[in-house]
This record gives C-alpha cells, sequence and structure tokens, in this order.
C-alpha cells in the first residue's frame, strides 16, 4: 500500500478513513483540529460519503458519535483534553453502555500548554471509565492503533480511547498505509435494551464492564503495543510511555539502550509486565508525557522497596511537556540537545491580526468602563482572549468555555455591578446559551458582549453553529428586543459603539450587545477564493 508523509493528526484522519468510518463529529480544538480538517478535505472520505461534521461542542459529538455506534457503523470523535471534561458526561456512561459499531474517542493532550487552560491527562479519564486507552509513540503506531482501536471496540463492545500529544499531533513521519476496508451495514444492538441506562439494566452493564476487565487486560499483555525489550545493564530499567520512548531513543546514537525498556502503549497496564521489570532491575525510571500516570500505578505494585525515579521525587519535572534534554538529564546524560537563545532574541506575546474586529470592541468597552473602574470583564476563551494583554488590557478572567456569562452572573447576583461578558460567538453556542438562559431566568443584572466574527478563529476558522442565528437564540431565551443590539466594530463606529455600551451598562437586568464582524482571515482566505475562481475562468473563455 502508499507510505504517506503524514502529520500525526492527518495520520489518526488516514486510518479512520481506510479502516471503514461512516462518521467523525468533532468540536474543533488545538491540537486535534486536524484530525477532521483531513477527513472534510479527503476525496477517500467524500467518495466513501463519510459524515465528518463540526458540532456545537464535544458533547454533542461524542453522543453523536454514540448514535452511529448504536447503529452498527464505525464512528469516531475527536477533541482537545479539555474538550473531554465537557464530553464526560456521555463518554463515562458510553463505557457502560458499551459499543455496537467500533467507537473511537480521540482525545489530543497539551502538556506544556501551549493553547490550553491546563495541562491534564487523559489516561486519568481512560482509567475513569474503566475502557481500554491506547497512546501511540510515533505516526506508524496513531495509523496502526486506530485499525486495531476500532477492532478491538467491535470484538470487546467498548468504546477506546485514543490518547495523543502536541507534538506527535504536529509532527510528520512516513507512515505506510493499510488495505482500505468498507464500511459497515447497519445493523441494531444484538441487546435491545443495552443503550437504555436504567438504573436496573445500568447495574448489569456495569458488572459486564468490571467482568470486561480482564479482557481489557490481556490484550495489554498480548496486542505487541506494550514490550518488554532487555538490555545489559539490569542497574536501571526504564517505562517509557507513548511518545516519551521516542525522546529515549534518540538519547542513543545507535538507538540501543543499554538498560531493559517497558514500552508502554496501552492500558490497562499489566501488572505482570511491571512485575517483570520490578523483578529484574535495582531502580526503576519512569519516562511519561503528562501526569505520573504509571508511576503512581507502579508504586502501588511493587512488593518490594525498589527506588521509582520520574515525575514524583523530581529527577523528571513535574510539569510541562518531555523532550529528549529532559530524558538525557534524567539518565544522567550530558546535555546537548538544547542551546542558549541569544539575549537579542526578544520574546513576542501573541498579538491580534491587523484588521481584526475585537481591536474596534476593546478600544470602545475601555472608553465605555472608564467610569466604573478595572475588574469588571468576565472574559471566555478566544481570540478575543488576548484582550487580557496590552495595551487592551480589557478583560479581567478567562476559566474555561462559557465561564464568562456564568461568572458575571454569579458577581452580579451578589451586589456586583456592573458585570460585563466577553464571549464569542462559536463559544457562545458551545457553551454560554445556557449561562444566558440562568441570566434570564434570575433577571441577572449582566451585560453579555457576543463577539460574531461569524466563524471560530482561533482553531482556523471552522465553521461556527452560531453564524446568522444569534439574535433569534437570545430572544428565544428571554432577552428582550430593545435590549438586543447588533453593532459593527469599526474605527469610524467607535461613539456610536460606545454609546450603546454605557446605555446597557446602565441597565439593571440582562442585555446583549452583539458586535459584528467578519474574522479578518476568513475574509482574506475568501477574498483569495473569488480572485482565483475569476482568474480560472478567464482561463477557460481564453482557451
Amino acid at each position: 500500500m502508499q507510505k504517506m508523509l503524514l502529520l500525526g493528526d492527518e495520520a489518526v484522519a488516514q486510518a479512520a478513513i481506510d479502516a471503514g468510518i461512516s462518521a467523525v463529529f468533532s468540536y474543533p480544538g488545538t491540537p486535534s483540529t486536524e484530525i477532521t480538517e483531513y477527513v472534510q478535505s479527503s476525496k477517500q472520505a467524500r467518495e466513501n460519503k463519510v459524515v465528518a461534521s463540526w458540532t456545537a461542542n464535544e458533547k454533542t459529538a461524542m453522543e453523536a458519535a454514540l448514535g452511529v455506534s448504536y447503529v452498527g457503523k464505525r464512528a469516531m470523535t475527536c477533541m482537545k483534553h479539555v474538550g473531554l471534561n465537557v464530553a464526560a458526561d456521555a463518554f463515562m456512561n458510553a463505557g457502560v453502555t458499551g459499543a455496537n459499531g467500533g467507537l473511537l474517542v480521540v482525545s489530543a493532550d497539551d502538556p506544556s500548554m501551549h493553547s490550553s487552560q491546563n495541562e491534564q491527562d487523559s489516561r486519568f479519564f481512560g482509567k475513569f471509565a474503566m475502557i481500554p486507552t491506547l497512546e501511540p509513540s510515533n505516526q506508524q503506531e496513531a495509523y496502526d492503533m486506530v485499525f486495531y482501536g476500532l477492532d478491538l471496540s467491535e470484538r470487546l463492545h467498548t468504546p477506546v480511547l485514543l490518547r495523543i500529544t502536541t507534538r506527535l499531533a504536529h509532527s510528520r513521519a512516513g507512515v505506510q498505509r493499510k488495505e482500505a476496508r468498507p464500511q459497515n451495514e447497519i445493523r441494531l444492538p444484538g441487546d435491545p435494551k443495552q443503550f437504555i441506562l436504567l438504573p436496573a439494566i445500568a447495574r448489569k452493564r456495569y458488572k459486564g464492564l468490571l467482568a470486561n476487565q480482564a479482557h481489557f487486560i490481556n490484550e495489554s499483555e498480548t496486542s505487541g503495543y506494550n514490550q518488554y525489550i532487555d538490555g545489559s545493564d539490569h542497574a536501571l530499567g526504564i517505562i517509557a510511555s507513548g511518545i516519551a520512548y521516542n525522546y529515549l531513543l534518540e538519547n542513543f546514537a545507535d538507538r540501543e539502550i543499554p538498560f531493559p525498556v517497558l514500552k508502554i502503549n496501552q492500558y490497562p497496564v499489566s501488572r505482570t509486565l511491571l512485575a517483570k521489570l520490578e523483578k529484574e532491575c535495582e531502580s526503576i525510571l519512569v519516562l511519561e508525557e503528562g501526569a505520573p500516570v504509571i508511576e503512581e500505578l507502579l508504586k502501588g505494585y511493587l512488593s518490594k522497596n525498589l527506588n521509582v525515579k520520574g515525575r514524583l521525587d523530581g529527577t523528571v519535572p513535574r510539569d510541562g511537556e518531555l523532550n529528549p534534554n529532559v530524558v538525557a538529564r534524567a539518565l544522567g546524560l550530558e546535555d546537548t540537545y538544547g542551546q542558549e537563545v541569544p539575549a537579542l532574541v526578544v520574546g513576542r506575546p501573541p498579538s491580534m491580526c491587523a484588521g481584526c474586529g475585537h481591536i474596534d470592541t476593546y478600544n470602545a468597552l475601555n472608553v465605555a468602563m472608564e467610569k466604573y473602574g478595572k475588574g469588571r470583564v468576565f472574559s471566555d476563551i478566544g481570540c478575543y482572549t488576548l484582550g487580557a494583554l496590552a495595551p487592551f488590557n480589557a478583560i479581567n478572567t478567562c476559566v474555561d468555555m462559557g465561564a464568562s456569562i456564568t461568572m458575571a452572573k454569579g458577581a452580579a447576583d451578589v451586589g456586583f455591578a456592573p458585570a460585563v461578558a466577553v464571549i464569542g460567538d462559536s463559544t457562545f453556542t458551545h457553551s454560554g446559551i445556557t449561562g444566558l438562559l440562568d441570566v434570564v431566568n434570575n433577571n441577572s443584572n449582566v451585560t453579555v458582549i457576543i463577539n460574531d466574527n461569524s466563524t471560530t478563529g482561533m482553531t482556523g476558522g471552522q465553521k461556527s453553529a452560531a453564524t446568522g442565528k444569534i439574535e433569534d437564540i437570545c430572544r428565544g431565551l428571554g432577552v428582550s428586543d430593545e435590549h438586543i443590539h447588533v453593532i459593527k466594530p469599526l474605527k469610524k463606529h467607535h461613539d456610536d459603539n460606545v454609546q450603546v455600551l454605557l446605555e446597557e451598562l446602565q441597565y439593571e437586568g440582562p442585555s446583549v450587545i452583539i458586535t459584528r464582524r467578519e474574522c479578518i482571515q476568513t475574509l482574506n482566505k475568501r477574498m483569495r477564493d473569488k480572485a482565483k475562481a475569476r482568474i480560472i475562468e478567464a482561463e477557460k473563455q481564453q482557451a
């Protein structure tokens, strides 16, 4: 079969297409976004009529994928690690319902928080839900694990979690493809009550999940993704999971490691494999990207007082992502990979694009807030979060998707006024709608600013679920027409926009100001596409 040069994200996407998925549902979030984008742009996927949709949020994506599994077809849902929090209700219960058609949940973790609020490790969720978890160490394994994970899902009737991290998602390697498989035919579950989690049924399903643990552990021991690689020097044993195994290899020019290595790519981890390392080695170093999941497990399994080194004792830093340098220091080797950054190189913080409508929104908001003082603007997650930085210094919070409205409501309800919430159009439909409903139901004194740039801008310009619907949504939630305003954030409208803001800040009740201006990046792309189309049409006419 064809060999391709692919990002880790692209390897997952191509594998899913080749493995016969019928649908992928996702909410964009770095570093997972490119998976769904790849499927959407794939000619092979279009020819096979693979559904590839952006959803309102990760929970709806998870539930849609579960619906595909219910009818016997293969599905995948993709999200970043904090998105798995949003999907957790459906994700956890899917472990109990089990799967009919293959169901693969891809969670892309972001250690070092390159574009995230935290460093959480999705392996905890896999353990929490008690389902098999796969963690590839390279792009080829990522591709192969999609096939294996979907097969495993159908064979053991369970969802499977595939955990990748930023460096794997966004680096390229050659990937050998497998022969493509046809999609499943529709087939309903053999047990018509499998997906009905009434307590009496759920209790039985849960017992089945517990019974399945032995099969999951057996898979970890026999699939070949967990390997014990012997070495000549048993003074130290090394456990390396996921991409950490690659970083370990990079410290040895011949790729020959003198110490025994337990390569972990599948969970739950076999106690048998851990015991073998414990028996044969004097001490153990644990290298894992993210939290000390295996390290804590190992400490609980040990039968003798063995020195275990890793993130918990400081041999490996407790925070941040791994790299060959960190691994070299943990091994006591010379750190020759890094170089000092020259003093003349000055760090540049991220900034809004030139021509971005959020700039004019914050300029107007800052003027309107002058009489009230600082500390009153609750914000959210999107490009507009950059309003926290100079020269704007316009926002005061950013916690999680949708928290701007609900935090402003909480503050307003205890007498803090005015309270302002700033949220984007995509974030509003993701998890802001319910917060605004609470504001209306309690008549809370909150001014909500919805920055509508008609796209999910921060992750690359994907379609926003809110486009063309925001005013109707706000009316449907109960916001009165006279307190719903649409303004255009442009310099020439600055004074008028300030006046609208001032009026609604004085109003003691729910109000919504929609600042509407197309994202400058999607506008530029649209103009380029139009220009290309005109050139192509002109060339056709000349021919």
